[in-house]
Order: structure tokens, then C-alpha cells, then sequence
């Protein structure tokens, strides 16, 4: 369906310095995939979508589609925009008009469908996203959520063979990225040709036929899903997926300020849209520094995140102990926090002993 051929993009600053933001891209693309890209910041992910569909030409390479080189002089870009949708990270609804005429312009207007049957259509895309009761509704109305499902049933009216998707849960509040990843999966079991930028890996474990890992403007890794997240093949791409996210905090004394800490936790569970698991954390850190671990500062809490695995934990780590502080607490509070997770895990480490709680 798509063969991209030593692809290469490059900037020219202000300055007349020159940035090469994709230097030799390569990949087969067949009807059906789902591709998640992904990736560290700044590697070229966005670019590369971009350069696919034209947004930002690029300087060299060839992009084959359907048989037919869209970097040949003379192809019509309008074509290529109706076969190739996109989905931005931002939306781009036209904020004048009201959901079913920002889903029925592009159809009157390049399709040439009659606008009963470009409703109808739209209607019917509607109710898949589950916006059919905002027709009438304006941009500014919606939520960051719904605005997006209503740019992929935009997208989805133009009846394209591949979808592109830059980013399309960054923008959102936590509590609205699942409303959209649904959307996203059931396109993927419909069958659609999906290129997705993301920083779900979650999602891009669970829905993709293939992952792409970019770095240096390059696919350093290409593979199946459980290839590349268990067994990647380069040590920048096991660094990238089995990274693991921590805020730490060294508890020195019983005035320690607990409720940064619980605000802290808060921001990191929204940006990590582990939302779910915020309160088990904050009643766990209340009943441990109440109780358990009153009398033995200084010490260190911890709360992980592992994308890859997709476990979240809070630990106490205390230094010169040999033995297990839980187990000294009364039995009340120790079976409360037990309550609150999935497991705990209670270890010697070097320098002391480590209780975690496995939300």
C-alpha cells in the first residue's frame, strides 16, 4: 500500500543552519496495519506523518502509494488528501461552524455529494463516535475528548484508505483519553490502515500489528508489539520501553509536607493516566506516615510507574533496618494498607529494607 525509500527532511533555521530531522527513512506499509510510532521527543515521529501526507514535503526519498509516487511533479495533492487523512493532536476544527457541517464541508465540497447524503453519512459517523446527539452543537462547546472524536469522524467522512494520527490524546485531560483510544481501537478491528504517533504504550502494546521505535530520525526498531516490548533487538529501544517513571521524596521529620506530596502524586497520575489508582496511593501514604512509619524518619517514599508493564507501586525504603517495619506496626494499620493493593512485597536491599505496595 505505501513504500517509503530513504526518506530524508531538513530545516534551515534563521540562522542558516541546517537540521536533518529524518535522514533515511525505510518501511513497507500493507492494508489493514495498525503502526504505532514511538519514540523520544524530538525524533522525528510528527515529521515523519507530516512528510507522508505532504503537510511538509521532504527533502529526499521516494513515498510510493498505490503504485504511484506522490513526490513526482504534477501529483495532485487534493487526491492524496482524500485517500490519506489525518488526525492532529490539536483538533483543527473550523470553530464557525456548528459538529455536522464541520463533518459534511469537506464532503460537499471535494466529494460532491449532495448535502442530504452528506448528512446522512455524517450522522451515521456521528453515532459511531458517539456524538450524534451534538449535531448542533459548536467546537467551543465540546470537551477535549469530544472534539477529537469529532475530528476522526471528520476524518472518516472522506471514506480514506489510511488514517494518520499525530498525537491524538497529548492534548487531552487524562480523564478523556480513554473516550478516544476506544474510538481508535474499534477503527483497528474494523480493519483500518492506521499510522499512530503516541506516547500510549499501553494502547500501542495492545492494538498494533507493528511498532516503529524512531531515534535520530531513523526506524531504529520495527517489529510485532510483544518483539519490540520484550525483546528489543537495540539498547535505545529497551532503555525507551522498560523506562520507568518515579517521583521520590526523602522524608526527614514529621513536619515533612505531606500535602505536596499528595498534590504531587495527583499531577503524576493525571500525566500518566494512571488517575485510577490515585486514591488507593494517597490512603496508602496517609495510613503509612500516620502510623507505621511516624517514628522512623528519616525515610524515602517512592511511587513508580512502568508503562511497559503497566504497574504502579509505592514503596518505603528505610536504611539500616534488617527487618520489616510493617511487621512491627500494629496490626490495624498493616491491614489496612494490605487492603489497599494488590500485593506487597517486603525485601532486603543494601542498604536497609524496602516494603512496596503493588497498586
Amino acid at each position: 500500500m505505501i513504500t517509503i525509500k530513504h526518506l530524508s527532511k531538513r530545516f534551515t533555521n534563521p540562522d542558516n543552519t541546517v537540521v536533518e530531522v529524518l535522514k533515511d527513512v525505510n518501511c513497507e506499509i500493507q492494508r489493514g496495519e495498525v503502526i504505532s510510532i514511538i519514540g523520544p521527543s524530538g525524533t522525528g515521529k510528527s515529521t515523519f506523518l507530516r512528510a507522508i501526507n505532504l503537510l511538509d514535503p521532504p527533502t529526499g526519498g521516494e513515498i510510493i502509494f498505490n503504485g504511484e509516487n506522490i513526490l513526482d511533479k504534477g501529483y495532485p495533492v487534493s487526491k492524496l488528501r482524500q485517500k490519506m487523512g489525518m488526525v492532529f493532536q490539536s483538533f483543527n476544527l473550523f470553530d464557525h461552524l456548528n459538529i455536522l457541517d464541520n463533518i459534511t464541508f469537506a464532503p460537499i465540497k471535494l466529494r460532491n455529494l449532495p448535502r442530504e447524503q452528506a448528512e446522512e453519512e455524517a450522522m451515521t459517523l456521528l453515532r459511531k463516535v458517539g456524538m450524534s446527539e451534538k449535531t448542533s452543537a459548536m467546537p467551543s462547546d465540546l470537551s477535549g475528548g469530544q472534539k477529537q472524536r469529532v475530528a476522526i469522524a471528520r476524518c472518516l467522512a472522506m471514506h480514506p484508505e489510511v488514517i494518520l494520527f499525530d498525537e491524538p490524546t497529548s492534548a487531552l485531560d487524562p480523564t478523556m483519553v480513554g473516550e478516544v483510544l476506544s474510538v481508535m481501537r474499534q477503527l483497528a478491528a474494523e480493519g483500518m490502515t492506521m499510522l499512530i504517533v503516541t506516547h500510549e504504550m499501553k494502547f500501542a502494546r495492545d492494538v498494533s500489528t507493528r511498532i516503529f521505535f524512531m531515534n535520530e530520525g531513523i526506524i531504529y526498531e520495527d517489529g510485532t508489539p510483544r518483539q519490540v516490548f520484550e525483546n528489543p533487538v537495540h539498547s535505545a529501544t529497551k532503555a525507551f520501553v522498560q523506562r520507568i517513571h518515579k517521583l521520590v521524596f526523602e522524608v526527614d521529620s514529621p513536619d515533612y509536607d505531606m500535602y505536596d506530596v499528595h498534590s504531587q502524586i495527583g499531577r503524576f497520575c493525571n500525566k500518566y493516566n494512571i488517575a485510577a489508582k490515585r486514591d488507593a496511593a494517597d490512603r496508602i501514604i496517609d495510613i503509612m506516615s500516620s502510623s507505621v512509619m511516624a517514628s522512623l524518619h528519616p525515610y524515602t517514599l517512592r511511587l513508580t510507574h512502568s508503562e511497559q508493564t503497566d504497574v504502579t507501586a509505592v514503596d518505603y525504603m528505610k536504611e539500616n533496618v534488617s527487618g520489616s517495619f510493617l511487621a512491627d506496626t500494629d496490626s490495624q494499620a498493616a491491614s489496612a494498607v494490605r487492603t489497599l493493593c494488590k500485593e506487597v512485597v517486603e525485601e532486603r536491599t543494601s542498604r536497609g529494607f524496602r516494603v512496596k505496595f503493588i497498586l
